[in-house]
């Protein structure tokens, strides 16, 4: 009986400190839930911008239909935007089915889905380092700092912290499998991971960072680990995880499968972004300057992960960069390389530059695409290295200082120091939050913060000619002309300043120019389409339907508009199917008395009557309606 009494006592106490820790635990999550959501919540009074917002969700038809099967399917088949992220698609389509389009409900899943990551990523590094309060800090540096604000308050960059969620859980799954690998755990990983891929291909570099994991703080390469836990030595009641060591090579088989899902992600990505015409072509962009501006992003990044200020929606891409800040970034990054490697003992260190260095590389530019040359997106991911490598180094210094003054000091100033960090990037944060709410305030932001930046212009002028200001728009206009000749969308857009103001010759050469300059198939399709316009005008309908039909090639369609030049034409079996598919489109009581109007002067009376009657449906002033359709058979 003593016997059994003296094995159950350590079990009790066991469990109580089980249970305290889990409390512990759980009330530390519900801080860094509360402090992530304080600091976001203004973001629910911010709108929808005008740049990705219209494609992602205002104008995405499958979008805003909802969650329903034909959607699904369109997700996973679709490479829209230069992408296949089928969960991304959905995840929107979720939010209109639940939301519709008031952008509050999408900024709650946005930020919802960023306090999840927060959290997950203190309870991931809490359970693989044994080390509550560094994973907490990390945690909340991740929570506050001002550059993860894009990810989170721009609804098109959903995809960012939903990308995020699964390469957290992939990297749980990860840890679960290496304390008892087996086949079914690593299945979870994979399943994990293929969710990541499916909501951004940003996270391919996974397979890499598991190896960094390996080596910390899971330890499972097959090295010398005299010195590898020494960072956890003055952590009271901190205890190393222990796994099944491995030779190198094993480790390195055991991430193939991964780095073939990887590899067909990358070339995924990559056939879709140049279908989308997205990958830079120019011969200003070549690779020499594509290296010199990943260099100093490299070293840009950095700078603004310890001051980030000037944050901006984009940065203009240089024209060409100094050969000595070019030479003198990878002079820096060869320094602190060599420097992290010195002090390899700190395997933190290791870890977190390289976690840096490595995951930044799909995003850098040698493969560019878009027009930015670095992005506050783009840090999401890759910062979360530098997050670590502060964190553990300034308690090892803290720990170092206990040889010369009191612990207690040194706990004093180390929490006094830290505070203090945060306090001073949430403030930043917030702030840099607010230049969110409106698509005034965020490109008249950009332009103050950066130079040259001829998207912002163009954006900036679009909003003003969206609120009547078109004197002021073309301004902006002709700034983003000037400061890019070779920008398709200046060229449509005073393309479009010169047609609504009469002057159809100029606007004729700017759309020109504009489909010779233009990748996107949606500025083509638009130039095309004002083309016809104007031919329609003039009633040059050959040349009108040739330009129409051109657009609707490009997958934007103007049924409507073809069915018009058909009817001109003569062709009223054309005129038919047209009016019908715009009817299909857009079942109105215009649309449907064109439509009645064309099957009654082919003769087929009893069809014509049956499109009057569908049009009194949806009509509120069929008088109104009659004579909109006559207006648009006249023009």
């Amino acid at each position: 009986m003593p016997a059994a009494v003296a094995k159950l006592a350590p079990d009790r106490k066991s469990n109580t400190n089980s249970r305290s820790f889990a409390r512990k635990e759980l009330l530390l999550c519900l801080a860094l839930a509360l402090l992530t959501w304080s600091l976001y919540r203004g973001l629910f009074a911010n709108g929808f911008v005008n740049y990705d917002d219209d494609r992602y969700v205002l104008t995405n038809a499958h979008v805003r239909a909802g969650v329903h099967w034909t959607t699904i399917v369109w997700a996973f088949r679709s490479l829209d935007e230069a992408n296949w992220h089928p969960l991304t698609w959905l995840s929107h389509a979720l939010d209109c089915q639940l939301f519709q389009l008031n952008p509050a409900g999408h900024h709650f899943t946005s930020l919802a889905l960023h306090i999840a990551n927060v959290l997950l990523l203190f309870v991931l590094l809490e359970k693989i380092t044994a080390s509550t309060w560094r994973s907490l800090a990390v945690a909340m540096l991740f929570a506050v700092h001002p550059i993860n604000v894009e990810s989170v308050v721009w609804i098109a960059e959903r995809k960012n912290v939903l990308a995020m969620l699964f390469f957290l859980l992939t990297l749980a799954a990860y840890a679960w499998y290496v304390r008892r690998p087996g086949l079914g755990r690593y299945l979870t990983v994979v399943a994990a991971f293929v969710l990541g891929l499916m909501s951004k291909p940003m996270v391919i570099t996974l397979p890499f960072v598991l190896l960094l994991l390996d080596y910390w703080p899971l330890e499972r390469m097959n090295l010398s680990v005299s010195a590898a836990r020494g960072d956890l030595a003055a952590i009271p009641g901190a205890t190393t995880p222990t796994f099944p060591v491995r030779p190198i090579g094993w480790l390195l088989l055991e991430k193939m499968p991964l780095l073939a899902l990887s590899a067909g992600s990358a070339t995924i990505t990559l056939a879709a972004q140049k279908a989308a015409g997205a990958i830079s072509s120019n011969a200003d962009k070549g690779l020499l300057l594509r290296l010199e501006n990943a260099m100093t992003c490299y070293l840009s990044y950095l700078g603004k992960a310890v001051w980030p200020s000037r944050l901006a929606i984009l940065y203009p891409y240089p024209r060409a960069i100094a050969a000595w800040q070019a030479i003198g970034s990878l002079l820096f990054l060869v320094a602190a390389t060599a420097a992290v490697l010195y002090y390899r003992e700190r395997r933190y260190l290791v870890v977190g530059w390289f976690w840096y260095l490595g995951t930044m590389v799909p995003m850098i530019g040698l493969v560019q695409v878009g027009s930015q040359a670095m992005a506050d997106r783009y840090a999401y991911l890759p910062f979360l290295g530098l997050f670590v490598m502060v964190v553990w180094g300034i308690c090892d210094l803290a720990n170092a200082l206990t040889a010369l003054k009191t612990r207690r000091v040194a706990a004093i100033m180390l929490i006094a120091a830290s505070a203090c960090a945060v306090v001073a990037l949430a403030a930043l944060a917030r702030t840099q939050i607010t230049y969110w709410h409106d698509d005034i305030r965020l490109w008249s932001h950009a332009l103050a913060v950066t130079q040259n930046n001829y998207v912002a212009e163009n954006n900036l002028g679009a909003i003003q000619a969206r609120e009547g200001h078109y004197d002021e728009a073309v301004q902006h206009f002709r700034k983003a002309s000037a400061l890019e000749p070779g920008d398709s969308v200046s060229q449509l857009n005073l393309g479009i300043y010169a047609q609504q103001h009469g002057d159809l010759k100029q606007a004729t050469a700017r759309y020109e120019a504009t489909l010779i300059l233009a990748t996107d198939s949606r500025i083509r399709a638009s130039a095309y389409a004002n083309l016809g316009q104007i031919y329609y005008e003039q009633r040059d309908y050959a040349r009108a339907q040739t330009n129409y039909e051109a657009a609707a090639k490009l997958n934007q369609p103007f049924p409507l508009q073809l069915g018009l030049i058909a009817e001109k034409m003569g062709d009223l079996n054309q005129a038919i199917r047209c009016f019908a598919e715009a009817a299909w489109e857009e079942p109105s009581d215009v649309n449907l008395l064109l439509l009645a109007r064309a099957l009654k002067d082919a003769g087929k009376d009893e069809d014509a009557q049956r499109a009057r009657e569908r049009a009194k449906l949806y009509s509120k002033d069929m008088r109104q309606a009659q004579e909109t359709a006559d207006r648009l058979q006249a023009q």
